[in-house]
């Protein structure tokens, strides 16, 4: 680090005049720093504050990016071209005419993978934008070409785990390879996506600050764009304000920022869930300067998943007031196509798509919603998600629980509406009594309660 004064100016986020009296340079250490501080592999990992806070720099505007064919394809078995293109027809009417869900990833090795690139490139949409993701290589660049491709991902290993542990190199040695490839990314035409991967154990001042600086110089010269995305890898970023570098997400894009003055719309993170923080994670990064999060159809990714794309998208609708156009009844569309079609079921308890996100047992609260359902439901499920808030018949639902479940389960509105006094939902109760009465411990299913509304219709109507 250098301590060469630099000229007072504006700084054009904060508007006011700074001076900044660090030039970061390349560290080039000669053994790696694991930062054991933190990252004692026998212990669990360290969250430090040393209290250093940055300002929330919410960019002009924000969006969604997609890793669903590339990162989401790492722990599951690989999506047939057809599931592709049906998940990328979703991916786009989810967007919006605004195209909220700017980009999607794939990869481009397999045959399988470039028929998918071809036949979603047939399909005209402007968005999602189909990128592609390559390794550090150049001979991986003619392969993008050839597939008529604008922008690619090359991974850019950041942490001394990888330079040093995984690549066998010096830090300087892995600058060096890196600015080679990305050089050669822009001989050939295509705008190099900078994959910053494990940044969250990585010597930012040391390493990333002036390996992006001396990127973004390259930029200059080729006068051609560059993205970077900061990879939580094993998801060790923390979203608090005030935690010590690296861990923190808000030191790692004010940073970037900073003193490597990347802009927000070339800026993007990525994250994984490894400590349930996925989620916190990507809307800070938005919070403080990121234009785009990268995220997964329902989180599916290696490990414990990355950043759920749906979760997303209503964390945008409530930090900007508005789904902005983008259709979210998609998202309950992509779950039945998951379950029915591919044959992948979510867990019953995952917020938006799980079987129970908005599904009652209790008795009490069902009586709450039989009164209104805003009582217990966190939105109009109905009509953002054509998911009407139900209730699980079993011993505890009562006279109220059932009398919620016909209502939506049938669509009965308004002066149709059944009560708990109704004589319907006394002869499902008296049914559903008995059968706990004789030893059942199992819930009651819907084909069991369309029976028992037909019996009731035939016996005490004859229809």
């Amino acid at each position: 680090m250098s301590n060469t004064p630099t000229e007072v100016s504006i700084n054009r986020h904060s508007n006011l005049l700074e001076k900044d009296p660090y030039n970061y340079e390349l560290q080039d250490v000669k053994q790696p720093n694991l930062l054991r501080e933190f990252f004692e592999y026998t212990e669990i990992p360290k969250v430090c504050f040393n209290f250093r806070r940055t300002p929330i720099n919410m960019p002009e505007e924000i969006w969604i990016t997609d890793t669903t064919f590339r990162d989401g394809q790492q722990s599951r078995e690989p999506y047939t071209v057809e599931q592709i293109v049906d998940i990328y027809k979703m991916l786009n009417r989810l967007g919006g005419p605004k195209g909220l869900i700017r980009q999607t990833e794939f990869f481009a090795y397999s045959k399988r993978d470039r028929e998918a690139i071809e036949r979603c490139k047939e399909l005209g949409y402007e968005f999602p934008e189909i990128t592609t993701w390559i390794r550090a290589k150049a001979e991986d660049f003619k392969l993008v070409a050839d597939l008529g491709i604008k922008e690619t991902g090359i991974l850019v290993s950041c942490s001394d785990y990888h330079i040093f542990n995984k690549l066998g190199m010096s830090r300087r040695e892995a600058m060096n390879h890196y600015l080679s490839v990305i050089n050669s990314a822009f001989e050939a035409g295509v705008v190099p996506r900078c994959h910053l991967e494990d940044i969250t154990r990585s010597d930012f001042y040391g390493f990333v600050v002036p390996f992006v600086n001396a990127i973004r110089k390259l930029s200059v010269e080729a006068n051609m764009p560059v993205k970077f995305r900061a990879c939580d890898t094993l998801g060790y970023g923390v979203p608090y304000n005030g935690v010590a570098m690296p861990r923190s997400v808000p030191g790692i894009l004010y940073g970037l920022q900073h003193y490597a003055e990347v802009p927000s719309e070339m800026l993007e993170w990525h994250g994984h869930n490894d400590f349930y923080k996925a989620v916190p994670n990507a809307a800070s990064a938005w919070l403080y300067g990121a234009s785009a999060v990268n995220t997964t159809v329902f989180g599916i990714g290696e490990r414990t998943g990355n950043v759920p794309l749906e979760a997303m998208v209503f964390e945008y609708a409530q930090l900007r007031g508005t789904l902005d156009g983008m259709d979210t009844t998609v998202i309950t569309e992509l779950k039945d196509y998951y379950e029915k079609k591919i044959g992948y079921k979510l867990p019953e308890h995952m917020p938006f798509v799980g079987e129970n996100f908005n599904v009652t047992r209790a008795g009490i609260h069902a009586d709450g919603l039989l009164k209104d359902e805003e009582i217990y439901n966190i939105f109009d499920t109905d009509k953002f998600l054509n998911r009407p808030p139900l209730v699980a018949i079993n011993q505890n639902s009562g006279n109220a629980g059932i009398a919620v479940y016909i209502n939506n389960k049938y669509g009965l509105k308004d002066g149709r509406k059944v009560s708990k006094t109704s004589p319907l939902v006394k002869y499902i109760k008296d049914w559903v009594d008995k059968e706990y009465e004789d030893g059942r411990v199992s819930g009651i299913g819907s084909e069991e309660i369309n029976l028992l509304v037909n019996s009731f219709f035939e016996t005490y109507t004859g229809e």
